[in-house]
């Protein structure tokens, strides 16, 4: 089995379509996906359409999180919520918030822009993300589209950085909110790339220690934004707290150079996650 569990579409901040995805994921050798668009499950209807045999589908959601310091400082982190019931209304109405929350904060950025006269309009940006959640990488490529820089990599570092002058803040979950939304939705809960240090302060062991006491099942370890002794150091931290080690490549089609399958999950690490649901089962048609 080849298994990525952490992919985006154009539900959110990817350049596939959901069934684009899926197709790709199967060309690409992938026996297991998982869609994790940000925030939304916009995209699941679409994939399980189009899911071709011999593919599973594990639904899923990528949730924009928050942790706060005993000290008042935030730190912005990511839960991947997998095989929840999407109709559970608590979590029904977080998801909704948050993609408000996006918008908002898209079209800021946008204005933020434009005030010094960068050639970029919401208009562009909502059409490139077609219904879906708003994300930066929208606005990297239309700045990419209209000769601004040269890759949506080249945007968010000279650009979008969230320590740069156009970035506008968005609303976020509590961590510890978001694992017990999901577990009362009846799903599972991974921390996406929680020592990627090259995108921001990432919280300590003793975080994901509380977390994990909290209900978190499990840690994505083998990521692209992982280095080596990243990926050690949380291999022993999952063995230490009993934590599924998951990998995933994150991808986002054209917006990141990371292929699928680019990072995999352990076929008995997948069991021993998948196992742990109650609501929904991943999706599978017969080869």
């Amino acid at each position: 089995m080849t298994i990525d569990l952490h992919t985006h579409s154009l539900a959110s901040d990817g350049t596939d379509s959901p069934s684009e995805l899926v197709a790709n994921a199967k060309a690409a050798g992938l026996t297991v996906l998982a869609i994790t668009d940000h925030d939304t499950t916009g995209g699941w209807a679409e994939a399980t359409a189009a899911l071709p045999a011999g593919l599973t589908l594990v639904t899923g959601t990528e949730f924009s999180c928050v942790y706060t310091g005993a000290d008042g400082r935030d730190v912005s982190l990511h839960l991947l919520g997998y095989l929840y019931d999407p109709e559970n209304e608590g979590l029904r109405q977080e998801r909704i918030r948050l993609r408000e929350s996006r918008l908002g904060r898209g079209e800021q950025i946008v204005r933020n822009l434009e005030a010094d006269g960068y050639p970029v309009t919401w208009e562009r940006v909502t059409e490139l993300a077609d219904g879906g959640a708003v994300g930066r990488p929208h606005i990297a490529r239309v700045l990419v589209e209209n000769g601004v820089v040269g890759s949506v990599n080249e945007a968010f570092e000279e650009l979008l950085s969230a320590h740069g002058k156009y970035y506008a803040k968005k609303v976020d979950t509590d961590v510890f909110t978001a694992i017990e939304l999901v577990r009362a939705a009846g799903g599972l809960t991974v921390f996406a790339h929680p020592f990627a240090h090259r995108r921001g302060p990432v919280v300590g062991v003793d975080v994901i220690a509380a977390m994990t006491a909290a209900g978190l099942d499990g840690i994505e370890i083998d990521h692209p934004d992982h280095a080596p002794e990243d990926r050690i150091a949380l291999r022993a931290l999952a063995t230490e707290l009993d934590l599924v080690g998951t990998g995933a490549s994150d991808y986002h089609g054209t917006n990141k150079t990371t292929r699928l399958g680019a990072c995999t999950t352990d076929p008995k690490e997948y069991e021993r996650l998948v196992s742990r649901t109650s609501a929904r089962v991943p999706i599978r048609l017969s080869a």
